[in-house]
């Protein structure tokens, strides 16, 4: 089980809900948010990740407010201040790799709205070398990233059938920026799923087979990119 921590913030002070591995130390991942907030699945991934040996954290990016409802949780994510996310993810980053228990370097992962997010971190800071984005949902437009801050890094993407799986236009448009970053990135389809197949919250969508084959390539990947 993890605690909740304060970190610094451009200036500021944002809050995360921090899980350290049994062996107390590691290589460190951003674990980013649906749209539904910091709620206990995103805690339980960050249990998870430390459980795979990782220093995981999980910003608060809506800053305290959470929600079950999904018109409520399209308004959060409509209001979402980018340039207050930008600050979480960044200072989140930089708070992992200042820690004494980080041994590596630091990876980001997001679900749904998180999963544009944490592709797009990689472009807000240079200790984020590794990105997963499971199913992004956020037109980049909204965040303007500056992919060719991916130059050296690496990227996965988990696509679902209900998205219109890697030959999405926002994913075809991340896949072709990063690449010409000169960046990595590979992008994987789980045919017959729907969006947010990896929450087991909702067995409306959950995927049992797919989301075990995105979780284990995506530990394989930080193991190979950021430890």
């Amino acid at each position: 089980m993890g605690e909740m921590v304060s970190y610094p913030s451009n200036g500021g002070t944002s809050a995360g809900y921090l899980s350290l591995p049994a062996g107390g130390s590691g290589p460190a991942v951003i674990v980013i948010q649906e749209w539904w907030g910091l709620v206990p699945h995103i805690k339980e991934l960050a249990d998870r990740f430390a459980e795979a040996g990782f220093v995981a954290l999980a910003p608060d990016l809506y800053h305290g407010v959470q929600t079950t409802e999904p018109d409520e949780a399209g308004k959060l994510m409509m209001g979402l201040a980018m340039d207050q996310a930008a600050k979480d993810i960044a200072g989140a980053a930089a708070y992992l790799a200042g820690r004494e228990e980080v041994t590596g370097r630091v990876g980001c992962v997001g679900f749904c709205m998180g999963g544009s997010l944490a592709l797009w971190s990689a472009t807000l800071s240079e200790h984020v070398v590794a990105t997963v984005g499971f199913y992004p949902a956020v037109p980049w437009e909204r965040m303007s990233p500056k992919w060719n801050n991916y130059s050296g890094k690496a990227a996965m993407i988990h696509a679902s059938e209900e998205d219109g799986t890697c030959a999405a236009p926002g994913i075809q448009q991340a896949v072709r920026a990063i690449e010409a970053a000169g960046g990595e990135v590979v992008c994987y389809d789980y045919p017959g799923t729907h969006h947010a197949f990896f929450n087991d919250d909702r067995p409306e969508v959950y995927n049992r087979e797919a989301s075990a084959l995105a979780w284990a390539r995506t530990l394989e990947f930080f193991r190979t990119r950021i430890v």
